[in-house]
Protein backbone atom coordinates (compact mmCIF):
# COMPACT_ATOMS: atom_id res chain seq x y z
CA UNK A 1 0.00 0.00 0.00
CA UNK A 2 1.44 3.05 -0.60
CA UNK A 3 1.49 6.60 0.66
CA UNK A 4 -1.76 8.28 0.58
CA UNK A 5 -1.28 12.15 0.55
CA UNK A 6 -4.97 13.69 1.92
CA UNK A 7 -5.74 16.68 -0.35
CA UNK A 8 -9.10 18.70 0.89
CA UNK A 9 -9.75 19.54 -2.82
CA UNK A 10 -10.92 15.94 -3.40
CA UNK A 11 -12.82 13.44 -1.62
CA UNK A 12 -11.62 9.97 -0.90
CA UNK A 13 -12.69 8.38 -4.48
CA UNK A 14 -10.40 11.76 -5.87
CA UNK A 15 -13.61 13.45 -6.90
CA UNK A 16 -13.37 17.15 -6.57
CA UNK A 17 -14.84 17.57 -3.75
CA UNK A 18 -18.34 19.83 -3.10
CA UNK A 19 -17.96 22.66 -0.85
CA UNK A 20 -20.58 24.57 1.08
CA UNK A 21 -21.44 27.82 -0.34
CA UNK A 22 -19.83 30.89 1.81
CA UNK A 23 -22.63 31.88 4.32
CA UNK A 24 -22.16 35.57 4.11
CA UNK A 25 -19.28 38.30 3.75
CA UNK A 26 -16.81 39.47 6.04
CA UNK A 27 -17.01 43.21 4.47
CA UNK A 28 -17.92 45.36 7.38
CA UNK A 29 -17.46 42.89 10.34
CA UNK A 30 -14.94 42.23 13.26
CA UNK A 31 -12.86 39.65 13.17
CA UNK A 32 -10.90 38.51 16.71
CA UNK A 33 -7.61 37.14 16.01
CA UNK A 34 -6.27 35.16 19.04
CA UNK A 35 -2.54 34.79 19.44
CA UNK A 36 -1.75 31.09 21.67
CA UNK A 37 1.76 32.13 22.54
CA UNK A 38 3.57 30.27 20.42
CA UNK A 39 6.44 31.59 18.37
CA UNK A 40 5.74 33.24 15.12
CA UNK A 41 2.09 33.49 15.42
CA UNK A 42 2.04 37.18 15.99
CA UNK A 43 3.72 37.41 12.04
CA UNK A 44 1.53 34.94 10.79
CA UNK A 45 -1.61 36.60 12.25
CA UNK A 46 -0.05 40.49 11.03
CA UNK A 47 -0.46 39.00 7.09
CA UNK A 48 -3.98 37.21 8.01
CA UNK A 49 -4.79 40.99 9.14
CA UNK A 50 -3.82 42.72 6.33
CA UNK A 51 -5.88 40.16 3.46
CA UNK A 52 -9.21 40.31 6.16
CA UNK A 53 -9.00 44.09 5.93
CA UNK A 54 -7.45 44.60 2.25
CA UNK A 55 -8.81 41.74 0.50
CA UNK A 56 -12.74 41.17 2.83
CA UNK A 57 -12.90 44.42 3.83
CA UNK A 58 -12.83 44.02 7.51
CA UNK A 59 -13.65 46.83 10.04
CA UNK A 60 -12.05 46.01 12.81
CA UNK A 61 -9.61 43.37 14.03
CA UNK A 62 -9.14 42.44 17.82
CA UNK A 63 -6.15 40.87 18.30
CA UNK A 64 -5.73 39.23 21.87
CA UNK A 65 -2.97 36.80 22.95
CA UNK A 66 -3.11 34.25 25.63
CA UNK A 67 -0.52 34.76 28.20
CA UNK A 68 0.63 30.84 28.20
CA UNK A 69 0.45 28.45 25.56
CA UNK A 70 -0.68 25.51 27.23
CA UNK A 71 -3.42 27.02 29.92
CA UNK A 72 -6.94 27.75 28.60
CA UNK A 73 -8.00 31.46 27.47
CA UNK A 74 -8.75 34.00 30.40
CA UNK A 75 -12.43 34.68 30.71
CA UNK A 76 -11.45 38.07 30.05
CA UNK A 77 -9.71 37.40 26.72
CA UNK A 78 -12.86 35.76 25.83
CA UNK A 79 -15.18 38.80 26.78
CA UNK A 80 -13.12 41.04 24.89
CA UNK A 81 -13.20 38.78 21.89
CA UNK A 82 -17.26 38.39 21.97
CA UNK A 83 -17.71 41.55 20.34
CA UNK A 84 -16.08 39.71 17.31
CA UNK A 85 -18.26 38.34 14.45
CA UNK A 86 -15.69 35.83 14.16
CA UNK A 87 -12.49 34.64 15.68
CA UNK A 88 -9.80 33.09 14.44
CA UNK A 89 -7.62 30.92 16.54
CA UNK A 90 -5.94 27.65 17.44
CA UNK A 91 -2.48 27.97 15.38
CA UNK A 92 0.09 25.05 15.82
CA UNK A 93 3.03 24.56 15.05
Amino acid sequence: MGLRVLDPRFDDDGEPARMAPPVGTLAGATVGLLDNGKIGVARLYDHVEEILRGRFAVREVIRRRKPDMSRPVPPELLGELGAADAIVSGVGD
